[in-house]
Order: structure tokens, then sequence, then C-alpha cells
């Protein structure tokens, strides 16, 4: 079992980052909490230190390469990181593409939060866990992931983009004593989901969700996918013929709300 006292958590400020907070926090727990909006972050950190944690939050957007290694090296200076998520991710309303898919500021704007995002995050720990041999890196990736809907061209790719790396990082690191974990939510409830015009399936609260993704992060699963009716859908939606898949999504493309 894998059990971290210091975590560095992107995206802290709503959603699933917001619960991975309060859920860590305890006596000894040291977390250190990025968003962009301060406010939100001070009020987060005010919750988590109520818990019993200590708590260092960072105010920025994770698209800064330069602020976000300096200040993910600070924070391992100063209590070395046993656990990274690289949560922050864009998606809801802003993500779904139009008649003729996203808008191209949208689709450049996912791409780099949803993948240089998990970069900035990833590459400056990662040499250093080598270096001492132990650590944990977990990604948030989605099961928009495994294939194109046509609702969200931008966001699944950049969603597959980020699972694919962390899934061939895993191997590469595993030898140098680092872990590397994928977590493949389906529709978990956050602000960002109550944004979505149609009808969400299997739909879990953020509560339930986040409690499933430390149990496994603690058993080191490789993959953290859930729910397990929507995962096995999505991984068979993937391994069809694209011919018959497209076909099949073209058909289902809204769920209008009930």
């Amino acid at each position: 079992m894998l059990i971290p006292k210091s975590i560095l958590i992107t995206g802290a400020t709503s959603g699933i980052g917001a619960e991975l907070a309060k859920q860590y926090s305890d006596r000894g727990v040291h977390l250190y909490l990025c968003a962009r909006r301060e406010d939100l972050l001070t009020e987060i950190a005010m919750v988590c230190r109520e818990k019993g944690a200590t708590v260092s939050v960072f105010p920025c957007d994770v698209t800064d390469r330069a602020k976000m290694r300096d200040w993910i090296l600070a924070c391992d200076q100063k209590t070395p990181l046993d656990l990274v998520i690289a949560n922050a991710g864009l998606g809801g309303a802003e993500s779904l593409a139009g008649e003729f898919g996203e808008p191209e500021e949208v689709v450049r704007k996912l791409f780099a939060v949803n993948c240089d995002g998990v970069l900035n995050t990833v590459e400056p720990i990662k040499p250093v866990m080598v270096e001492r041999k132990q650590g944990q890196i977990a990604i948030v990736s989605s099961l928009a992931s495994y294939f194109g809907l046509p609702d969200s061209p931008a966001y699944c790719a950049s969603k597959a983009a980020a699972r694919i790396y962390g899934e061939a990082l895993r191997p590469v690191l595993k030898p140098h004593g680092v872990a590397v974990n994928v977590i493949c939510p389906g529709f978990v409830k956050t602000p960002m989901s109550d944004q979505l015009p149609f009808s969400l399936p299997f739909l879990l609260s953020v509560e339930k969700s986040v409690t499933i993704m430390r149990k496994r992060l603690a058993k080191n699963h490789a993959r953290i996918s859930f729910p397990a009716p929507l995962a096995f859908g999505s991984w068979f939606g993937m391994i069809l013929p694209a011919s018959i898949s497209g076909t099949i999504m073209g058909y289902f493309r809204k769920f209008p709300k009930a």
C-alpha cells in the first residue's frame, strides 16, 4: 500500500481536485495545491487545514511552464513529494463542438491545459523522483480518451494524449522505483459536468469517485477506470472497427437532458 504524506495536486479548487485535497487531508500530511483562482484556493486550504493537514497554495495557470517548474521543485525541496496528481483540465460546455467542430481557439486551449498542463506538472518532478528511487505520479485522463466522441473531438484527443503518455511512462519509470497511474473517470458530478446539456449515464458523485481513486492509487493500479459498465463500453467502442463505432456515435450524438 502506498500512503503518501507529501502530495501535490493541480486543479485543486473544484470538482475532483478539491475533493482529492479534502480526502487526503489528515494530520501529518503536507498538501501543495495549485489552481488559477486564489480566492477558491484559500477556501479549500482552510477546509484542509481544519482536517489537520499542512497546506501551501500556489495560484498559477498550469500552462505556465517556467512558474510550474519552479514551484514544483520548491515544494519538493521543502518536503519531498510522495504523490503528484496532474489533475487540472478543461472540459464541460466549453469543450463541446458545434456543427463544424470546436473553434480553433477552444481546440488550442484544451490541448494547452489538458496536455501541456500535464507535462508541466510531471516533467519537473520525474527526474527528481527517479534520482531518489521513490515517488508516485497520477495523471487524470478520462474514459472519453478511448475513442473520439463527435461532440468533443479536441477534449477526447487531449485526454487520449495524457492517457497514452502516462501508460507508456509507467514501465519506463517502474524500474527506478517510481509509480505512474492513469485515472480514467466516467461522468462525475462536478460544476464542469453540470454545464453539459445532455444526460450523463452512470453519473457518480465526486465523493465516491475520489474514494475509488484513492483506494486504487494506494494499491498502485496502472489504469483506474470507472464505473465498470461505462469503462467496458468505452473499451468496446475503441476495439470496434472505426466504420461501426463512428456510425453508432453519429446516431447518438446528442442525448437531451430529461
